[in-house]
């Protein structure tokens, strides 16, 4: 509930809210789960993981914090693994009011992938996405709030193709065509005609660019078809997070980048949907591609 200036109050209403977060084991979404448990213990929260073991680990953590979330086995790449969880969550609690989708992968030091590690980061990070708006969305109550983690490659600005930017900025644009996009550049790295000048940074982690382009744009998709139902769909960059992922090449903690989550989630006017939130909390025109917002890739 927000009060007259959009800022986030706990009430008795919070309780029998749900809240579900992606890929929380360990980084940042671990940090969102220990932040929501601290402020708002009226919701619950379901830590979920791939990994069994380490995400019961990570509960057993912040069991000894005083906090209480809940876990349930999620591998997002997996169909009967989200339908698994939405049978869970309709049966238990019959709809859920947040989602943070933060599982994803990144091969830092493979700069140019082949085809395979390609379709491996896609699949995770943008077709998950897909899968869990299948099955998940479904189960979004009135005025849920949904927050996709993008990053810096997942602005505009990261493409060069003008035939692909002409079209992700299309006000209508639609999941088919967000796929054909996706698709062109992995027919391209498995042909061998992938063009590095389609891409800013001379296309380095021209996989996870497109994989991030891709959720910040169907972040886009989602906020219209979903606001008849007044679900706000935000994308955010987090920042350079210090995380296993940057393999020590980041810069902001998962603590810090948490609370930018918790604003989208929490703090943030209802009205908002749709947009993409910098690591500073700027609303950045996701749509300028012509701006510096594109991500440079350093060496370690």
């Amino acid at each position: 509930m927000a009060d007259n200036n959009g800022k986030f109050v706990v009430n008795e209403n919070m309780a029998g809210k749900v809240a579900v977060v992606t890929g929380a084991n360990r980084g940042l979404g671990y940090e969102v789960v220990r932040a929501l448990c601290e402020r708002v213990p009226e919701v619950t929260v379901y830590l979920t993981a791939r990994d069994e073991v380490a995400g019961l680990q990570a509960v057993q953590e912040l069991n000894k914090l005083g906090l209480n979330p809940q876990f349930h086995q999620l591998d997002v790449t997996n169909k009967q693994s989200v339908a698994n969880l939405a049978d869970f969550i309709k049966a238990t609690h019959g709809g859920f009011d947040y989602l943070v989708n933060n599982a994803a992968i990144l091969d830092y030091e493979d700069v140019y992938p082949d085809y395979e590690a390609a379709k491996k980061n896609i699949d995770c990070n943008y077709r998950s996405l897909l899968t869990i708006e299948e099955y998940l969305f479904p189960l979004l109550r009135e005025g849920a709030r949904v927050v996709n983690i993008s990053s810096a490659c997942g602005h505009l600005s990261n493409l060069r193709n003008e035939a692909w930017i002409k079209m992700l900025k299309d006000p209508e644009l639609t999941t088919e065509q967000l796929n054909s996009f996706v698709d062109h550049y992995l027919q391209s790295v498995r042909d061998g005609s992938f063009r590095r000048q389609d891409f800013a940074d001379e296309g380095r982690h021209a996989e996870h660019r497109v994989s991030k382009v891709a959720v910040t744009a169907l972040t886009m998709i989602q906020a219209r078809k979903y606001a008849s139902r007044h679900i706000s769909v935000n994308a955010l960059h987090p920042g350079h997070l210090a995380t296993a992922m940057a393999r020590g090449g980041g810069v902001t903690s998962p603590a810090r980048a948490a609370a930018l989550v918790l604003y989208a989630l929490l703090d943030a006017s209802p009205a908002l949907s749709g947009a993409f939130l910098w690591h500073d909390r700027r609303l950045v025109d996701w749509y300028d591609h012509r701006g510096d917002y594109h991500y440079v890739h350093k060496e370690l």
